[in-house]
């Protein structure tokens, strides 16, 4: 009886050794090793355990960050995504790339430094990459532009450089482009795809001007300020009619404000510090809460379907003639929150002196060609002049 015994206590043995062995080999071989790399090239930064539950004799599916479909990594999202967790420190491994399968990529916040490895170009069915504010350096690899499924590229606060590869433009279902304050140099390529909602290149030093078809008139969300960016943007402004969010402050860009952005479903309207120049026509009553053209070159008179903006900034410019009406009694009723004019060449307004603004609301007119009829604190930056010389009044020529 004891043999009998001892042999089924053997087959037992094996048996369970092959199940523990099935468990920890589930994974494709080839992930589990890209895995490994992974791993041996990044570090928890302190406070972070992110890495505690990698322990590689046990199921890599289980990992922390892991994502499996059968066999296959599918997603990789390294670090801890809860608010106010630190973040990795270390290189990404040229290894990303042997994960065949994967849709998703993502790095938290943290000091993941380096270049980002071509080999994701290997990424066939790659989807989602997001690499934010870490230290990511070098440039765009070119060969991104290969991985027709990408909907979102988000590699922005880190140090990338070079240019934005026109490869990157031609993806046709790219959805959300986000390289916001990196140190990209050169001109933005056109966009072929006709689903692209967000496009954020602020903060960088982009030049050249932009052709009227370089954008898709599905974009929601444009954001190209604090560049060194140049040329008219009227025809290319004109058929973006989804937009609800627009900033081109702090560039060079010249020619007119189109009227008919006034009339887009904008929330935030942002043109200051440009050189746009010419009247400003807005083809109805603008309901955008805050507009800000100042800092420009506009000129003629003021439209009174401006009056209709909360927070409206038109200092800085050479607009003429007198305030409209409607402006007064909005601002006394504070519909009008904000009203900067000044630095301008306007002539007049029509409130009286003993008229009372609103706590909650700021007017500055100070340094056009009239003495402003009632006090009202203005910024620091407005200066101390109250009035503009009688000598460059007449000598104005709207």
């Amino acid at each position: 009886m004891a043999k009998p015994m001892i042999l089924s206590c053997f087959l037992l043995f094996c048996f369970c050794l092959l199940q523990t062995q099935v468990i920890v080999a589930i994974l494709d071989p080839t992930d589990f090793l890209a895995l490994q790399s992974i791993r041996k090239s990044l570090e928890d930064m302190p406070g972070s355990d992110f890495f505690s539950s990698w322990d590689f004799t046990a199921d890599p599916c289980n990992f922390s960050g892991v994502l499996c479909d059968s066999d296959k990594v599918i997603a990789l999202n390294l670090g801890d995504p809860r608010a106010g967790a630190t973040g990795l420190t270390g290189r990404l491994d040229a290894a990303i790339g042997k994960l065949s399968s994967l849709v998703e990529f993502t790095v938290v916040p943290g000091r993941i430094y380096g270049t980002l490895p071509q080999t994701v170009s290997n990424l066939k069915s790659l989807k989602f990459l997001a690499i934010n504010r870490n230290f990511i350096s070098g440039e765009i690899p070119v060969e991104l532009g290969e991985l027709r499924s990408l909907k979102t590229i988000d590699l922005s606060y880190n140090q990338v450089t070079g240019k934005i590869p026109p490869t990157v433009g031609s993806l046709p279902g790219l959805t959300n482009l986000i390289l916001c304050h990196n140190r990209l140099t050169g001109s933005i390529p056109r966009f072929d795809s006709q689903s692209l909602t967000r496009l954020d290149l602020k903060h960088n030093t982009l030049t050249g001007s932009l052709g009227p078809n370089s954008l898709p008139p599905s974009l929601q969300y444009l954001s190209l300020s604090w560049n060194q960016l140049t040329g008219s943007m009227d025809r290319v402004l004109t058929h973006l009619e989804e937009l609800n969010y627009l900033d081109l402050s702090l560039n060079q860009f010249t020619g007119p404000v189109p009227g008919r952005i006034f009339s887009f479903p904008l929330s935030n309207l942002q043109l200051q510090r440009n050189q746009f120049s010419g009247s400003v026509e807005p083809v109805d009553q603008v309901a955008i809460p805050t507009v800000d053209l100042s800092f420009n070159r506009l000129s003629g008179q003021i439209s009174p379907m401006l009056a209709s903006v909360q927070n409206l900034y038109l200092n800085n410019n050479r607009f003429s003639g007198r305030v409209p009406a409607s402006f007064v009694d909005r601002l006394l009723d504070a519909s009008i929150q904000i009203l900067y004019l000044q630095h301008n060449y306007l002539t007049g307004i029509e409130i009286s002196p003993t008229a009372v603004i609103p706590e909650r609301s700021s007017l500055c007119m100070q340094y056009n060609c009239m003495v402003p009829p009632v006090e009202t604190p203005c910024p620091l930056r407005a200066g101390k002049q109250k009035t503009r010389p009688t000598t460059q009044c007449n000598q104005f020529k709207g």
